[in-house]
C-alpha cells in the first residue's frame, strides 16, 4: 500500500471519530470534613458529597441516621448529628451509600438514576445501561458507647487511686491517667484498654469521641 493511500484512509477515519470521547476518570468523593464541638459532631461539606453523587440531601441524611445509629439533622450546608461520631465511621458509611446507590456494577460510572419497577428500587445506569435492583447491605452500626486505643477523650479527674494515678468516669469506664490530680480537666489518649478499665495519657490533639 502506499504511503499516500495509507494516509488518506487514516485521515478518513479520523473524521469518522467522535468530536469528544467520554472521560473514564476514576471516580472520588471530595475528602469528608469533620470536625467534634463538644458532644455533637459536624459534617461540613455534606452537601459537597451530595452534589458529587447527585442525590437527594435527605435520602443520603436518612441512610447516615440509620447506619450510624445517631440523631441529626441538615442546617444549610452541613449536618449535626448530635453525638460522638469517628470520621472514620461516617467516611465508610458514605462509601457503603455510595456503592449500593450510585456507582454502576456493570461499568463502574456513577452516572446513574434511582427508579421504582413495581416494589423494587432500581439503579439504572445512563452510561451503558445496565439494571439493578438495589441491595442494601446491613453494616454493623458502630457502638458509640465503646471507647477503642487511641480515642481522645476529654476528663475531669474525680478521684485519686491508691498508686496516685488520677481516675475519672466516663460512659461505662473507669480511667485511669497517670500524673494527674483531682478536678484537673484534660484531653485524655486511650492507650490501653482492659474490660471496663481504660488507661491514658494527657494529649494535647483534639478529642474524636
Amino acid at each position: 500500500m502506499q504511503e499516500d493511500d495509507y494516509l488518506a484512509m487514516l485521515d478518513r477515519a479520523k473524521e469518522k471519530l467522535p468530536d469528544t470521547i467520554e472521560s473514564h476518570e476514576r471516580f472520588e468523593l471530595p475528602d469528608l470534613d469533620i470536625i467534634q464541638e463538644g458532644k455533637i459532631t459536624i459534617f461540613r461539606n455534606f452537601m459537597d458529597v451530595v452534589t458529587k453523587v447527585r442525590r437527594e440531601p435527605e435520602h443520603l441524611l436518612q441512610y447516615l441516621l440509620k447506619e450510624l445509629g445517631a440523631p441529626g439533622n441538615l442546617e444549610d450546608r452541613r449536618v449535626v448529628f448530635k453525638a460522638k461520631i469517628r470520621a472514620s465511621d461516617i467516611d465508610e458509611r458514605v462509601r457503603d451509600y455510595t456503592e449500593t446507590y450510585v456507582i454502576c456494577s456493570e461499568c463502574g460510572r456513577p452516572d446513574t438514576r434511582m427508579e421504582r419497577d413495581d416494589r423494587t428500587l432500581m439503579l439504572v445506569c445512563e452510561a451503558c445501561g445496565a439494571r439493578r435492583p438495589i441491595h442494601v447491605r446491613k453494616a454493623a452500626r458502630p457502638d458509640v458507647n465503646t471507647l477503642r486505643a487511641g480515642d481522645v477523650i476529654e476528663v475531669t479527674i474525680d478521684n485519686v487511686g491508691k498508686k496516685g494515678d488520677g481516675m475519672s468516669k466516663y460512659m461505662s469506664y473507669i480511667v485511669i491517667v497517670p500524673g494527674t490530680k483531682r478536678g484537673m480537666r484534660a484531653n485524655i489518649k486511650i492507650t490501653n484498654i482492659s474490660g471496663t478499665t481504660a488507661f491514658g495519657q494527657i494529649t494535647t490533639d483534639p478529642v474524636t469521641r
